[in-house]
């Protein structure tokens, strides 16, 4: 019977070493605990190592260099260009979005209709009254980890988080509370005067006009707005003389 138990021992010995277990040193059962978590932590970096994955999760750049072909213009009824760097390696859906509606033509002539000072200026509804949006479908969230920075450019949504379509706000200050909740798609890098410019109110009484909006890479000369024709002053003639 002892000579039994004896070889029941030594074989779950053997089966324990064979697995890859070790006992820690010492009796205690705390020390096998932490053996076990050790060997868990390296089989993980075995795993990760195998499958070509890093766990450090990696942030997109804060800039990107300027690519004429992801710059939006938007030439502006309050006094100039602005110019967006747009990030296709963040939102490239949005970005296609931007530019297909840009090139139709679509953006020209649309009003900020709702600018918020300290906030925002919103933009892009043909209705200009905020429910409007494109003839094509709304698009897909993309949240990204970009915050939500002054001049920073992102889609306007509805309460549901796939309902962006046309409209998109251009940020005046820092709002980090929009962040991951709205599609951060580029921001101002040049004209942020003319932002500033934008007419306030919700909507604005006189409100700001997007007079073209191209991609840089097309070539499209700046508009500027049309001069208001001066009134003709009537010509004074002089007396006749008398007879």
């Amino acid at each position: 019977m002892r000579f039994t138990c004896a070889l029941k021992t030594v074989a779950i010995g053997v089966a324990l070493t064979a697995s890859g277990l070790a006992y820690a040193q010492g009796g205690g059962g705390g020390g096998g605990e932490d053996v076990k978590k050790a060997e868990a932590a390296v089989r993980a970096q075995e795993n990760a190592k195998s499958l070509g994955t890093d766990l450090t999760p990696k942030l997109p750049p804060a800039t990107v260099p300027a690519d004429p072909q992801n710059i939006w213009d938007l030439d502006l009824s309050s006094g100039g260009r602005v110019r967006i760097q747009l990030r296709p390696d963040i939102a490239p859906v949005h970005v296609e979005r931007i530019k297909e509606l840009t090139r139709q033509g679509f953006y020209n002539g649309l009003k900020f209709h709702r600018v918020i000072p300290g906030f925002m200026a919103q933009g892009g509804d043909p209705k200009g009254d905020g429910t409007g949006g494109s003839t094509m479908p709304d698009l897909k969230a993309e949240f990204n980890p970009m915050p939500h920075l002054r001049g920073t450019v992102s889609m306007a949504r509805a309460q549901g988080e796939d309902s962006a379509n046309s409209q998109f706000f251009i940020v005046l200050l820092p709002r980090m509370q929009l962040d991951k909740k709205y599609t951060v798609f580029g921001r101002v890098i040049e004209g942020i005067q003319y932002v500033d410019a934008i007419a306030q109110g919700e909507p604005p009484a006189n409100p700001t006009v997007i007079l073209q909006a191209s991609i840089d890479s097309d070539g499209k000369p700046p508009v500027t707005a049309p001069v208001a024709p001066t009134p003709a002053v009537p010509s004074i003639l002089p007396a006749t003389p008398g007879q």
